[in-house]
């Protein structure tokens, strides 16, 4: 019998994006702090408290400007009080932004009061979107920290437009590399030997960096040695398209407002933990002590963007930094906004991908060392159960018929992972 057909979801307006402040009444930002809007009827907002974000809000009001802006607030404070209420109940940890009920662990913390802010190495991945690019360099340059570079890597580029970029508006500001040979990981490695800093961070060119970006990422570095990896919050840039409004329904890429820390000495109530690398944290907002990233070899560049493996050239790292005994930490005032992929067959590859990537990952963990296999085997029954119940619990939203067929291709990416992996290999992606 034939399954009943997917009801198309209801068609929905674009929705302007703004930063607000609560500690500001009134002001309306753009994303990526690019100067002052002023949005009419309605908005969704990334909502901060002197600077430090608490979620993403929507909120409609016809009567202008303010009476929007104190919809937004107001919408605000009432989802901080339901969270509240649900910490004081018993979660201590406030709500994860996968729904589960993972801890974050208490750290054991060495602090330097003293030590300088380290040198960051900023590495941008492109390969011909000078577009794009030329808007995350600006928003980049726009930074508070206060001392940093920026290397673009151009990868496998079909013509000189990004390098006419870079050495023409950004000369002087902004370093140009090529790696000829397509894939992400390649590239990262690449920008990785040519960094100066002690901290190498890596975006994607079709972000807006926050301008307190990297001093949030330098924070947890600073404060614990043993912090090896810090990964930030990304949220939408713009939700223009029906594409872009549906992913971020699902969720799109956050990972929550709550500061964490994961690592092997106190691991969390997770059936997968460490395989899980997926909820540590993504590409696009990452950072590495660089001596550290080094030491593991870099990426592995049979997987990543451009490769067969597709993606999870960030899970290896973010797994091989937790196994190698260092710390993860999530920093989310570590901010990026994101420009989400435009149409939904740009969203639908995307989903193979991440999945193609997932399962590349765990099968350039498990070849780096066969002994993770049993662990990973004695994980998989709960961690199954877990995935399931969180699929039941989605409920009826007007997205579900979307999201099932993404969780489908995200599967199927999964299933042809380890093939892409291997191809990956014994071509030398």
């Amino acid at each position: 019998m034939n399954s009943a057909p997917v009801r198309p979801p209801p068609v929905r307006p674009p929705v302007p994006v703004v930063d607000i402040d609560l500690a500001r009444p009134g002001e309306f930002r753009l994303p990526g702090d690019r100067g002052p809007v002023r949005p009419r009827g309605q908005a969704r907002a990334l909502v901060r408290l002197h600077g430090r974000p608490l979620g993403m809000v929507s909120a409609v009001d016809t009567s202008g400007p303010d009476g929007l802006w104190r919809a937004l607030a107001g919408t605000a404070h009432v989802e901080l009080a339901e969270q509240l209420a649900r910490h004081i109940a018993g979660d201590r940890t406030g709500p994860p932004s996968d729904g589960g009920t993972e801890r974050r662990p208490r750290p054991a913390v060495r602090r330097h009061a003293s030590h300088p802010a380290p040198v960051i190495s900023v590495i941008v991945a492109t390969r011909d979107r000078p577009e794009k690019l030329r808007h995350c360099l600006r928003s980049l340059l726009r930074s508070t920290y206060p001392e940093f570079e920026i290397i673009v890597v151009d990868n496998a580029p079909s013509d000189g437009a990004t390098e006419a970029l870079v050495r023409g508006e950004f000369a002087g500001r902004v370093r140009y590399v090529r790696e000829p040979v397509a894939g992400l990981a390649r590239a990262h490695n690449l920008g990785l030997t040519r960094a100066r800093g002690s901290v190498v961070a890596f975006t994607d060119d079709d972000t807006l960096p926050d301008p307190g970006w990297l001093s949030a990422l330098a924070e947890p570095f600073a404060r614990d040695t043993r912090t090896g990896c810090v990964t930030g919050l990304i949220v939408p840039a713009e939700l223009e398209t029906q594409a872009q409004i549906a992913l971020e329904l699902q969720g799109g890429f956050a990972k929550g407002y709550v500061p964490r820390t994961w690592s092997l000495l106190d691991p969390p109530a997770d059936p997968l933990f460490p395989f899980t690398a997926g909820r540590f944290g993504s590409g696009a907002n990452m950072a590495f002590r660089a001596d550290v990233l080094r030491a593991l070899g870099g990426f592995d560049t049979a997987t990543g963007a451009g490769t067969p493996g597709r993606g999870g050239d960030d899970l290896l790292a973010f797994f091989e930094i937790l196994t190698a005994g260092h710390t993860l930490a999530y920093q989310p005032s570590a901010i990026v906004w994101h420009c989400h992929r435009r149409t939904r067959d740009a969203v639908a590859a995307q989903a193979f991908g991440y999945g193609a990537g997932l399962g590349a990952y765990l099968t350039g963990a498990l070849l780096r060392d066969p002994r993770r296999l049993p662990g990973l085997l004695r994980r998989l029954p709960r961690g199954i159960r877990y995935a399931m119940t969180r699929s039941r619990a989605r409920g009826a939203d007007p997205e579900a018929g979307w999201s099932r067929q993404l969780a489908l291709l995200e599967a199927r990416g999964m299933v042809y992972g380890p093939c892409g992996y291997l191809r990956g290999r014994l071509t030398g992606a």
